[in-house]
């Protein structure tokens, strides 16, 4: 029955997809406005995702730098960490481009494990790195947050800038409020995570604009092994959620 269940919706996310796209062409050629349309590829971005991602099975997601290279300590850290979740049977996400991201892909490529790359289309063009192996391209940064998201169970912070700094105040944030489970939220890099840590405990924290364990929900550690125990030990705990979170519902 679960077979036949699973079956259907892969039959329905198939045709939704090709309906979708069906539409775009319609519309395009139509006198209806260009939003109209619009919000049909946003669709047809997200069917086409979440059809690839169901099928990847529990993954953490790994962040940090587009600019370190492979001669850098937090590459090594990060290949190493991928290595061992995929001993452990986790898919690795990253965001396909080069630097730390490649480095997590590359990890994951060496331990047999899904290597999946979230790519964005940038005015400066990012290839997708060759170590992925389920790669996924986004027009728009929100479906793209979404998948980085919606399929993890534990998420990794390595050194990085804008970009990870966004992607780490969103996941906070909706541990906080509640819309995903407390996964674990690992932080990799004392002497690049500590001063902005110092900050919301001595700003944030201490004028109340957020609770007094709101910063638990971080781990910070130097040891990629420390993020890896940390993750394992809430899966044997929690395990997966039973049910979507309520941010995706």
């Amino acid at each position: 029955m679960r077979a036949r269940v699973a079956a259907d919706g892969v039959v329905l996310l198939v045709v939704a997809r090709f309906s979708i796209l069906s539409a775009v062409n319609t519309i395009q050629c139509s006198p209806f406005k260009e939003e109209t349309w619009r919000v049909f590829r946003i669709m047809a971005e997200f069917v086409d995702s979440f059809e690839t991602l169901a099928r990847v099975g529990p993954a953490v997601t790994v962040f940090g730098s587009a600019r370190t290279k492979p001669n850098d300590k937090y590459y090594g850290v990060a290949v190493q960490l991928a290595k061992e979740l995929a001993k452990h049977r986790l898919a690795v996400i990253t965001g396909g481009g080069p630097g730390i991201m490649e480095a997590a892909n590359r990890g994951a490529a060496i331990g047999k494990t899904a290597s999946v790359g979230l790519n964005i289309n940038l005015p400066t063009e990012q290839k997708t790195n060759k170590y992925v192996s389920v790669p996924l391209h986004f027009r728009y940064f929100f479906s793209r947050k979404v998948c980085f998201v919606k399929y993890s169970v534990g998420f990794v912070f390595l050194p990085g800038g804008y970009g990870t700094l966004d992607e780490f105040f969103e996941v906070v944030t909706l541990i906080q409020t509640g819309r995903i489970p407390r996964y674990p939220v690992i932080l990799i890099g004392r002497k690049y995570w500590t001063g902005l840590l110092r900050w919301m405990k001595g700003t944030v924290q201490a004028g109340g604009f957020i609770g007094p364990n709101d910063l638990d929900i971080v781990t910070l550690t130097e040891d990629p092994a420390v993020a890896v125990d940390t993750i394992i030990d809430y899966l044997r705990r929690v395990g997966p959620p039973e049910s979507v979170p309520l941010a995706f519902t």
